[in-house]
């Protein structure tokens, strides 16, 4: 592999593609460190320091944002304004029939949906803002610091709209950083951020989880987590890679002297047909009532039933809401996003089929019964794999983004094999051996 690396920096043009998307990683990074102004650094990273391991609300947010929320930088939004503006739109594809025209339209509607996408994603990114900067002006993002009032100083209408303004132009900067690593680069652009972003707190987790060990100084709970890390990691990548291939054949056609079709081939259903969406539309589902119940005032006991049931993750009723959430996500975007009606209408069209199968309704039900038979492991994979912090909690004292958790460990390995896939590709057609000997 470490051949293979060397032998893509011998490339010129390919190198010159790794260069220019190591100097945007750097770029991202430096913007993740530039606190936006009317912000008291200072006060910041004493809340910072003295704040709890879980974050809990903005846990998630901030592991996205490479650590740049809580320390409210230009770019405290990271990637997850365009994340959410792309699920939006990629289900409103299926309910609105403007958009699915234009999906169906080819690269021209595509860019159209792209262009959506931008300007959903600005949107997001304001009203995302503007809860930040509220949410420190009031002094809820770090609750146990005592200088958490005075993180934003003046809270005059210009500096508050100077703030949203920042951030909203950081995540435009993003967006741009992404789309240039997907035009001149290496991978897409989104994912590289996003598994920059989840890879720059894997240190300082595992630091803390070696500090707050009992055992040998804390070394044997870091040894252990690491173990336990690498176990994960290749069970992801066995399940990722699995898929159910589902044979077509396609009928001989003699059209003039020539004869077309007569080939065989066949349609990959992955296990894991849903990737990450699930974790994340549970995770933010969740986030929903733990965040009203935290600007609501008073004792009421339906707030009193939330911070007690829905917002601690080692309690059983969170536990089960979080997977079931997960697994009805599954087979809800499985669902929207792969159609077998139209795939055996593509397929009767140019006179494929499953062999024991008749054309048409037959081949789109046996589809369908196929893809919820593998629906079932993928959901269960991703419910396990999600509750793993959950049980880093209860056994090592860690927070709920443990490093090598479901979300982060998901996202670090889909995004790790699709970047050296391409790269493995662009390597074999200049005839050099690939990463896989």
């Amino acid at each position: 592999m470490l051949t293979a690396f060397a032998r893509a920096f011998k490339t010129p043009d390919l190198r010159k593609k790794l260069l220019f998307t190591l100097g945007i990683i750097v770029v991202y990074r430096v913007g993740t460190h530039i606190p936006i102004p009317g912000v008291d650094y200072k006060n910041v990273q004493i809340c910072i320091d003295n704040a709890s391991q879980n974050q809990g609300l903005f846990g998630l947010v901030n592991m996205f944002s490479g650590g740049a929320l809580l320390q409210i930088t230009i770019f405290a939004l990271g990637i997850m304004p365009y994340i959410t503006a792309s699920i939006i739109l990629q289900l409103l594809t299926v309910v609105i029939p403007r958009l699915e025209a234009l999906k169906k339209e080819g690269q021209a509607g595509t860019a159209k949906i792209t262009q959506y996408t931008r300007y959903l994603t600005v949107a997001l990114a304001i009203l995302q803002g503007t809860g930040l900067v509220a949410t420190a002006r009031s002094g809820a993002l770090f609750t146990s610091c005592p200088v958490a009032n005075q993180i934003v100083p003046d809270q005059s209408i210009f500096v508050t709209i100077t703030m949203v303004i920042t951030m909203t132009a950081g995540t435009a900067v993003v967006m741009w950083l992404g789309e240039l690593i997907t035009d001149r680069g290496i991978g897409n652009g989104m994912s590289i951020l996003m598994f920059i972003s989840i890879a720059a707190t894997f240190p300082s987790a595992l630091w803390a989880i070696k500090q707050q060990g009992n055992l040998a100084d804390g070394w044997i709970e870091f040894g252990t987590v690491i173990a336990v890390g690498l176990v994960m990691v290749g069970l992801v990548v066995f399940v990722e890679q699995a898929q159910r291939r589902i044979p077509v054949q396609y009928a001989k056609r003699m059209i003039g002297r020539r004869s077309y079709g007569g080939t065989s081939t066949y349609i990959p259903l992955k296990v894991n047909q849903a990737g990450i969406i699930p974790v994340i539309f549970a995770s933010s589902l969740l986030y929903i009532p733990a965040l009203v119940a935290q600007f609501a005032g008073g004792t009421s006991g339906w707030k009193t039933w939330i911070e007690t049931n829905l917002t601690k993750g080692d309690h059983p009723i969170y536990i089960a809401t979080y997977f079931l959430l997960i697994v009805f996500f599954a087979f809800f975007y499985v669902a929207i996003s792969f159609n077998p009606e139209e795939v055996a209408d593509n397929m009767k069209k140019y006179g494929g089929f499953i062999p024991g199968i008749r054309a048409g309704r037959p081949t789109a039900e046996y589809l369908g019964y196929v893809l919820n038979r593998i629906t079932w492991p993928g959901s269960l994979y991703l419910g396990l794999i999600a509750l793993v912090p959950t049980m880093a909690l209860v056994g090592f004292g860690a927070n709920q983004n443990f490093p090598f958790g479901g979300t982060s460990i998901l996202i670090i390995v889909g995004v790790g094999l699709e970047t050296v896939k391409q790269i493995e590709s662009q390597l074999q057609q200049r005839n050099y051996e690939g990463f896989l000997r």
